[in-house]
């Protein structure tokens, strides 16, 4: 009976063994937990006292940091291989590098040792290098083109565009028109027909060269052998030359000096225009005004370089001219030479003042005007492209209008 009892209460008992291992569970899934919910307890006591969202920002910043700072070391680790030498030598060392566009070939093998040089990039790119002209170049004038533009374009001086044209310009920068063909010359110098009647040397010296320059000028395609005596060149008479470096004499276009109130018949080539002789009248005060109302340019400068003795100055249809000094009226009327209506007044005193392209006329021959008072009105008569003034200052020579005049 007693080992009924004993094994009925043995097997109700609790199992010392199987309560260890319970006992073992709990204990090792308790710790996390414990770990856990204090971890919690501390971060809700922060964010209680106003510390978690400071924290939070503090904690972002650090990171942000420390990346930026792992970045930075590895770019430099990076270059520090890159710019290596030994790393240069193991990626030549790996063979030549193909390309779909270029083949490289590389050096031949070499036991001598590597010497570092400057490191040269390829160029995409070839700067050819510009070539001179061996030849004449036909240009088709534009709209707004000038003598001194074309020049600047083809690098050449102005006085060449007019040298190798002159059966087109007649020398005079006012006759560029849009649509003229023209020769560019690949040089400085003049474009010139050879007529003969002279030796050649002499001919060439006209224009301060010699005659070797002129036939040797590969421009020319001159058969050196087949002409002989250079300075009694066999070269056939109306063949055109090219004069490198050549110069000459602008042929005159312009108004003649000296035409005073004595002797204004000097003027009677001009054209119609032209007066009889007067005795008396005003004399000018030696200083002058501007002829215009406005006191600018529109078109060309003074200009030795072009054959343009005047300045242009600008004016609109219609507007006044005015005498720059008093004087007497000894030319008023259409000029022949481009100026198309003219007036030209003596100042008695050394000077002449000249005003062109008139479209209207209100003083004559012989007439005495002031200083300032109207004589005509702006137009665009004779060789014009549009509304101006040509204004001319002559005092046995013709002077740049500008070292007379006041400032603008």
């Amino acid at each position: 009976m007693m080992t009924d009892m004993q094994k009925d209460f043995n097997e109700d008992a609790p199992n010392p063994v199987e309560g260890r291992e319970k006992k073992g569970q709990d204990s090792s899934t308790d710790s996390p937990l414990k770990q856990r919910s204090f971890l919690s307890r501390w971060m809700n006591s922060l964010v209680d006292i106003g510390l978690g969202e400071p924290l939070l920002r503090i904690g972002t910043n650090l990171f942000s940091i420390i990346a930026i700072g792992i970045v930075i070391v590895l770019v430099q680790v990076f270059f520090r291989q890159l710019n290596s030498p030994l790393a240069e030598n193991s990626a030549q060392a790996s063979g030549p590098a193909v390309s779909a566009s270029t083949a490289i070939v590389s050096a031949p093998a070499s036991d001598s040792p590597i010497i570092e040089g400057i490191a040269r990039s390829a160029q995409i790119h070839t700067n050819i290098p510009s070539r001179p002209r061996n030849e004449i170049t036909k240009y088709i004038v534009q709209d707004g083109d000038t003598v001194f533009g074309i020049a600047e374009k083809y690098g050449l001086e102005p006085q060449t565009i007019l040298w190798g044209n002159y059966e087109i310009l007649l020398d005079d920068p006012h006759s560029l028109r849009p649509g003229q063909e023209l020769n560019i010359l690949p040089v400085n110098g003049v474009y010139w027909q050879w007529l003969g009647g002279l030796s050649f040397g002499s001919w060439a010296k006209f224009y301060g060269v010699t005659a070797a320059d002129i036939i040797e000028y590969p421009a020319n395609n001159i058969d050196a052998k087949s002409i002989g005596d250079y300075e009694n060149a066999n070269i056939p008479v109306e063949t055109w030359l090219i004069i490198p470096n050549g110069k000459r004499e602008f042929v005159s276009w312009s108004a003649p000096l000296g035409v005073t109130r004595e002797n204004p018949a000097s003027a009677r080539v001009l054209g119609a225009g032209a007066c009889d002789p007067v005795s008396g009248g005003a004399v000018g005060y030696g200083y002058y005004v501007y002829p215009t109302n406005k006191h600018y340019l529109s078109g060309f400068d003074y200009s030795t370089k072009t054959n343009h003795l005047g300045i242009d100055l600008a004016g609109n249809e219609g507007e006044g001219v005015y005498a720059a000094d008093a004087g007497v009226v000894v030319y008023s009327g259409w000029n022949d030479y481009g100026y198309g209506n003219m007036v030209m007044i003596d100042h008695g005193n050394g000077f002449q003042s000249l005003y062109a392209h008139l479209s209207a006329f209100n003083v004559g021959c012989g007439q005495s005007v002031g200083q300032g008072e109207v004589i005509g009105a702006v137009g665009s008569t004779g060789r014009s492209s549009g509304p101006h003034l040509h204004f001319e200052l002559m005092a046995g020579m013709k002077v740049n209008p500008w070292d007379y005049l006041p400032p603008p």
